[in-house]
């Protein structure tokens, strides 16, 4: 896995920079245009750097495919009213019981509101970067390191798929055919689309459904696609209870946080890259009954 250069700018406030690719020419004057006139109080702050760390200032110019990096100002956001109870924490690890509702890092118009970040603040750990990411909708076992040379060696165990993962979820509709059911398919997410689909093909996704009776399935991944156990229960005729995207869309209030998705991030079990030695931890949630 190749390791991206650090930022040239810390993290402030549990954010770190955004790194932009210019289109080149004088730099404060593309600043202006894409984000308006206030970005010239931040090249005067010396709060927009070049790669190398070096300060732009109102004659600078670069050439296209040059990056610069600077601190976003932050969108309005609702605040996701549950906390984020911390698992474990050692000098490496931070393990936590990510709630429904909370992204794990900042990606459009989630920032703040984001596990990352929200944790760099409350336990003043400004390296602390996602192993892997769980569905803002999902809740449960999220894995954080806590420096920034620790993340590549857990990051890599996601990657080739050594981590084993069980997550439980509840469906109201009525079961139909035998379990425990393997479920094979090709899922595909495109750019743009909200919803991933099952399309004709080699399948790329792999789960095991196991029914545990009153609406609740465990459900074990072997795969990792995007929206993979939601694409499959959805598939069985056995929507996910809360599910805003399968198997129909529907529109949901950013301040709604009245059905949560009922699919749970139940338990991460696999051997530390660096000791060896087997790494269990267990959600300490339950699904909501109907």
């Amino acid at each position: 896995m190749s390791r991206r250069r650090r930022a040239p700018l810390p993290v402030r406030d549990g954010l770190g920079p955004a790194r932009l690719r210019l289109h080149g020419g004088p730099v404060e004057a593309e600043l202006r245009a894409r984000f308006g006139a206030a970005t010239a109080a931040k090249v005067a702050a010396g709060e927009v750097v070049t790669a190398d760390g070096s300060p732009v200032d109102a004659t600078t110019a670069l050439p296209a495919g040059s990056h610069i990096f600077m601190y976003r100002d932050l969108p309005e956001e609702v605040p996701v009213p549950f906390g984020i109870p911390v698992l474990h924490r050692d000098a490496d690890l931070v393990v936590v019981d990510k709630p429904h509702f909370l992204a794990t890092m900042p990606r459009g118009s989630h920032v703040a509101q984001t596990a990352l970040v929200r944790l760099r603040r409350e336990l003043d750990s400004p390296e602390l970067s996602p192993a892997h990411r769980l569905d803002r909708l999902t809740a449960g076992v999220l894995l954080f390191t806590t420096r920034a040379e620790l993340r590549g060696p857990y990051q890599t165990l996601f990657a080739r798929g050594a981590v084993r993962k069980q997550y439980l979820a509840r469906s109201g509709a009525e079961p139909t055919g035998p379990f425990p059911r393997l479920v094979r398919s090709r899922i595909v997410k495109r750019r743009g689309q909200l919803q991933a689909h099952e399309e004709p093909g080699e399948p790329n996704a792999e789960t095991l459904v196991e029914s545990l009776g009153d609406g609740r399935y465990r459900l074990t991944p072997r795969t990792g696609r995007t929206h993979q156990l939601r694409v499959h229960m959805a598939a069985l005729g056995l929507p996910i209870t809360g599910d805003p995207l399968y198997p129909q869309i529907r529109e949901v209030a950013a301040a709604d946080f009245s059905q949560p998705l009922q699919l749970l991030a139940q338990r991460l079990e696999f051997d530390d890259p660096f000791t060896g030695r087997l790494r269990t931890f267990v959600s300490e949630r339950d699904l909501a009954a109907d």
